[in-house]
């Protein structure tokens, strides 16, 4: 297998990883900014505006997965938005082990996993030309 098909393989299994990614945090983050704060309650209460804020950081953080590559504008911030995913992740697994849901907080090691995977993948496996 010569390296062009390697990185041709890798490019479509980043664009899967990251079509999936934004699909999840772009739900996960529109909930968090209609639904009333009383109905999102979780192990641990965390005050309105910060439920709100990240809300926000996962809608931005799913566009910036799939929109610098679609629109061929600025493809470095795939990497960055990634990686912003991944400590919104490493937050909620905390936040989720700390209040006894640990498969829940389990299932954030994987979304953290697979949005680092985008992040390097990005950044030095496949970048976008």
């Amino acid at each position: 297998m010569d390296i062009g098909h390697e990185r041709s393989t890798m490019n479509v299994a980043l664009w899967i990883v990251q079509g999936l990614l934004s699909a999840l945090f772009l739900f996960a983050g529109g909930a968090k900014l209609v639904l009333p704060l009383d109905q999102m309650t979780g192990p641990v209460v965390l005050p309105g505006w910060f439920l709100r804020f990240i809300g926000v950081a996962e809608m931005l953080g799913a566009l910036g997965l799939v929109l610098p590559g679609l629109l061929r504008i600025r493809p470095g911030l795939t990497s960055l938005a990634a990686a912003g995913l991944v400590i919104i992740m490493i937050g909620a697994t905390v936040i989720m082990w700390a209040g006894g849901m640990v498969a829940v907080a389990l299932m954030n090691v994987v979304v953290a996993s697979l949005a680092a995977f985008v992040a390097y993948g990005r950044w030095r496996l496949a970048p976008y030309h």
